[in-house]
Order: C-alpha cells, then structure tokens, then sequence
C-alpha cells in the first residue's frame, strides 16, 4: 500500500520541496496551501491531493483533516506559517492574531488528531517547521519570532511524550530562506528581506533526511547553528536590538 505524506504550506518554498522530496520516495500527497497550489509541473508524481484553505482556522483545518479521510498518514510536515513585519504598535490586532493563529494554533489543531491515530497505530512521523526565530527575541518582528518559540518548544515536548509510541516529531529550524516569505510579511525593504538567503530546496532536504532518522530536531546551515549558540549566551534584550538592525522598515536601503 503507497504510503501517504500530508504537507501544509506546500504552494511554494520549503512547503513545495517537501512535498517534492517526498513524491520522489512514492509517498501520495495531500498538500494543503491558502493561496493556490502549483500545477503539476511542480514535479510531483503518484497521487496529489490538493486543497486551498486557510489553516488559521477551525474550518481550514476541518476541511484538510475532511479531505484525508479515513486514510492512514505516514507523514506529516506542518509547515503552513507566515511573518508578519513593521512595529507591534502599527500592526492591525487582526494581522498579529493571523500569525499566531496560523503558526500556533492551526498548527496544533491539526497535529492533535492525526498524532493521536499515529500512536494508536504506532507508527509515524512528523516534521514540524519551527525557525532559529524561537531562539532569538527580535525587533519588528516581535509576535513572529515568539510564536517560533513556541512551535519549537512544543515540538521537543511533544517528541518527549510520543517517545515510546513508535511516532517521531522532528523540528526543523531554518533561517534566512529564499521563499515569498519576506513579502508576505512586508519586509522586503529590510536589511534581512535583502540578504543573501538559504535556498527552500537545500533546508527541505536537511529536514527531510532528520525527519526519516528520527531526530528531534534539526538547525540549517552553520551560519543559523552560530545564531543559536550565541542566543544562547546574549542577554535578551541584545538579540532584540539586533533583530531591530535586521527588521526594522528601510534597513535595507541604509
């Protein structure tokens, strides 16, 4: 029996070649975006399901959750979340509740009830998109990065709980990417959205190969692994200041 993968977010960026990865390993699809999918010229092969909803809502998750059905998933990649620039203040409570919703709660609407059939089976794995974010307090993009926090902290607690179950969760924890991220979120007059970027095929990979190895969590790049170590040891409020030399509107053009 093919196996399924359901992967959110999968339109483009890291989402897109995940799923592409994981066609390559005759995995079935179901791929769930909130702006339309590509068309098959994406490169992926077997069966591809695909549905346009947004998964910061009850109903966006429903309707993904409607859509697999009865099916087993063998993998699931929660990939599905966006950015959101500019100061605290100037952003419209509907946008930062977006984000959080998007990032935080969909996100788990979705995990709770295909991990609680994963581990009745005993067998699974889920690969989680948090961000070196989580680590990193940061000006102007204040509720993003803390919402990071949060997915990565709960991805190695949920790995700790489903530790006996046969079910493996797997975060991976990216950059800088090259995706429409930066101009979802308003950001591309920053000195971060002009920056050289990691490319989504590259960070797919690397999550991909820590998902299938069980790993509970996985930092791209030694430029990111540098980041997090030294977030590590600076005070809070120095990481703020320096996500504000990152984020902050017209960085870019200083």
């Amino acid at each position: 029996m093919t196996k399924l993968a359901v992967i959110t977010g999968a339109s483009s960026g890291i989402g897109l070649e995940l799923a592409r990865l994981a066609s390559a390993e005759g995995y079935d699809l179901v791929v769930a975006s909130d702006t339309p999918m590509v068309d098959a010229g994406a490169g992926l092969d077997g069966e591809v399901s695909s549905i346009d909803a947004d998964l910061a809502t009850e109903q966006g998750v429903k309707q993904l959750l409607q859509q697999i059905g009865d099916r087993h998933v063998d993998v699931l990649v929660a990939n599905a979340g966006h950015g959101l620039g500019h100061g605290f203040l100037d952003q419209a409570p509907a946008e930062w509740r977006h984000v959080i919703d998007t990032n935080i709660t969909g996100t788990l609407l979705l995990i709770q009830p295909i991990a609680k059939k994963m581990a009745q089976r005993g067998e699974g794995k889920i690969l989680i998109t948090g961000s070196i974010a989580g680590h990193i307090p940061a000006a102007f993009q204040a509720v993003y990065h803390a919402s990071k926090a949060f997915v990565d902290s709960f991805a190695a607690a949920l790995g700790n709980e489903l530790k006996d179950t046969g079910v493996t969760v797997t975060c991976l924890k990216p950059g800088a990417t090259d995706t429409e991220f930066f101009a979802r979120a308003d950001m591309e007059d920053t000195k971060v959205g002009q920056a050289k970027k990691d490319d989504p095929a590259d960070v797919a990979k690397t999550g991909w190969e820590a998902m299938k190895k069980g790993e509970h969590a996985v930092v791209h790049g030694l430029m990111n692994k540098a980041q997090v170590l030294a977030a590590g040891v600076l005070p809070e409020s120095v990481s703020a200041e320096q996500g504000r030399k990152l984020n902050e509107p017209g960085s870019g053009t200083d």
